[in-house]
């Protein structure tokens, strides 16, 4: 991490030494040509300066794949990413080019169910050049009437043969104007009682196969993002990836993967505000002295740093756990990785409208750094699971653990004895 508060290199705790050796390729410098291109908003151009001589999507692909050392402790698990590199290199990617670290976080999700269940074919195909930058990938899970309640997708994959149709409609799916290839999510058959869950498969599909239309949506903030449609798209059974029925708990296990990189996200912007903040209130002048001079300003920035202090903290600990979690027992930190989700984005956006209110008028004109920031924040809160899901993961968390410890008057007798 770098910027004004904590760094990878203060919290030994949750970093190795090979941490703080990324954190310090991730420099300003280092990244300032990602920056100017992404103020181009050439996304195509930024998605392929991360991949040579930057080599950011190596840490997108466990070890035993031909991904980025890893270090993890867990050389028998295969599909073990190193959530702490993530989180080093997105908060980075937050600071300096928001629009790169959108594109990073799907260029993973896009990749990581290949990782999870691909067959050995899908792997040497798709991933060497995902991890050059010659490929990008999307994640094709979100429907219109398929947001939070992922079981509840309508896309439909129906068997034809020796192979698959599929029909139906994506939308708000990141990387779509530049994506290579789809991961697409599609109903296999009728929903079972578990709610839907079970009948649900992924499939690898070519952008360009027959039956696939794409749409950009215009956004916000310039973002590659749109609406795809499947119409009698043919796939033969080798695109399909992992088991059929697999398909909600696959985007699950993607999406718990790369959910606490997107706390350690806002946390860049949130870095990035704080600092522009800091140097506006010390160079503008009110009332014959500096902003900064004022008592309701200092306020302000204390509480703006403690805060980004306290959303680092729960980022990096939730990657840590991860990280260090014996092979398969990553659903044990779910409760971890949604606290450090909800809370960083949720205090980024915090951050980032004091720091607009700290700028006064000029932090509501177009273009300027706070501004933009404004409108890049506001999208973390929602996808990869909103505010509100993270929430019902959390108190679901607690209240697990809580049923499994015994109660207190026999902890309170246990210890009398």
């Amino acid at each position: 991490m770098s910027g004004l508060a904590l760094s990878s290199a203060e919290l030994p705790v949750f970093f190795e030494e090979r941490h703080a050796a990324l954190a310090a390729r991730l420099t300003p410098e280092a990244l300032a040509p990602l920056a100017r291109l992404a103020k181009t908003h050439d996304a195509a151009a930024v998605a392929r300066g991360m991949g040579e001589p930057l080599g950011l999507y190596a840490h997108l692909v466990p070890e035993a794949l031909g991904g980025a050392p890893s270090g993890s402790g867990r050389p028998a698990d295969a599909a073990a990413v190193d959530v702490r590199s993530l989180v080093l290199i997105r908060e980075a990617l937050g600071q300096v080019a928001p629009l790169a670290d959108a594109i990073f976080a799907v260029q993973g999700l896009g990749s990581y169910p290949i990782v999870l269940a691909g067959s050995d074919a899908q792997r040497r195909a798709i991933l060497p050049d995902v991890l050059s930058g010659r490929r990008i990938g999307a994640f094709a899970l979100t429907e219109p009437e398929a947001g939070s309640d992922v079981a509840s997708l309508r896309t439909e994959a129906r068997r034809d043969g020796d192979g698959w149709v599929l029909d139906g409609e994506k939308v708000l799916i990141s990387n779509v104007p530049l994506a290579h290839h789809l991961v697409v999510f599609a109903r296999t058959g009728a929903p079972p009682r578990d709610g839907g869950r079970a009948a649900i498969t992924a499939f690898l599909v070519d952008s360009g196969a027959e039956g696939v239309a794409s749409e950009p949506l215009p956004m916000s903030v310039p973002h590659p993002i749109g609406r795809l449609r499947f119409e009698r798209c043919r796939v033969p059974d080798s695109a399909r990836l992992g088991e059929v029925g697999g398909g909600f708990k696959l985007a699950m296990q993607t999406l718990d993967a790369f959910r606490i990189s997107v706390g350690a996200a806002a946390n860049g912007m949130a870095a990035r505000a704080l600092r522009e903040a800091i140097a506006h209130v010390t160079r503008r002048r009110q009332f014959g002295a500096p902003l900064s001079e004022q008592q309701m300003v200092r306020a302000y920035l204390a509480e703006m740093a403690t805060e980004l202090d306290a959303a680092r903290l729960l980022v990096a600990r939730a990657a840590h756990k991860r990280d260090t979690a014996a092979a398969g027992a990553a659903a044990r930190v779910s409760t971890e990785a949604a606290m450090a989700k909800m809370f960083a984005t949720e205090a980024a956006q915090r951050i980032i409208d004091r720091a607009v209110q700290l700028h006064g008028g000029m932090g509501v004109i177009e273009g300027t750094e706070v501004e933009r920031l404004y409108r890049e924040i506001r999208p973390l809160r929602i996808y990869e699971g909103t505010t509100e899901i993270q929430k019902l993961i959390i108190a679901k968390g607690i209240l697990e653990r809580a049923a499994a410890e015994p109660p207190a008057d026999e902890r309170a007798r246990d210890g009398a004895r």
